[in-house]
């Protein structure tokens, strides 16, 4: 019986704490809700770096993840550059389409809502605005020899656009 009594409270446990998460996340969409749905990505099959789309967060704040639009959602992605913007073709969620006027800035850092590297660019952050907002979106290459020439091209890209 102590067992079974055991068990039971471990369940409860658990099940109290998902709960709890799920709260969270719909409170934090609640909180999102005015963030406006994101530009169609144009018709584009080029597919890019292989690598893990981590998050988007807002500006500066990478613990505040984006929980609407599905810009929260961690995948398995590859991420195109070209003169229209960025397209990061996710798989088990919508593709996100960042604007080439849209972007603002691109760094590599150590972490993101979600993931934290051991060394220090081992993530490629851009830093964009939409809906009058500024948020970054995480982005993980594959292989670590794509970080520099992804973020050298995505920053020849705003730097086309600020001409």
């Amino acid at each position: 019986m102590k067992a079974f009594l055991g068990i039971l409270g471990t369940l409860l446990v658990l099940a109290a704490g998902y709960f709890g998460m799920y709260r969270g996340w719909r409170n934090r969409q609640a909180r999102q809700a005015d963030l406006s749905p994101l530009p169609t990505a144009p018709a584009d099959d080029t597919r890019g770096v292989e690598g893990v789309y981590v998050a988007t967060t807002s500006a500066g704040d990478w613990m505040d993840r984006i929980a609407v639009h599905e810009l929260g959602v961690r995948s398995i992605a590859d991420l195109a550059v070209s003169a229209d913007g960025l397209i990061f073709h996710r798989q088990g969620a919508g593709d996100v389409f960042i604007p080439a006027d849209h972007l603002i800035g691109v760094r590599t850092d150590r972490g993101i809502a979600g993931k934290v590297t051991a060394e220090k660019s081992g993530l490629v952050v851009v830093t964009w605005t939409h809906d009058g907002r500024e948020l970054d979106t995480g982005f993980r290459p594959r292989r670590k020899a794509d970080t520099a020439a992804l973020t050298e091209s995505i920053a020849t890209l705003i730097g086309a656009e600020h001409r």
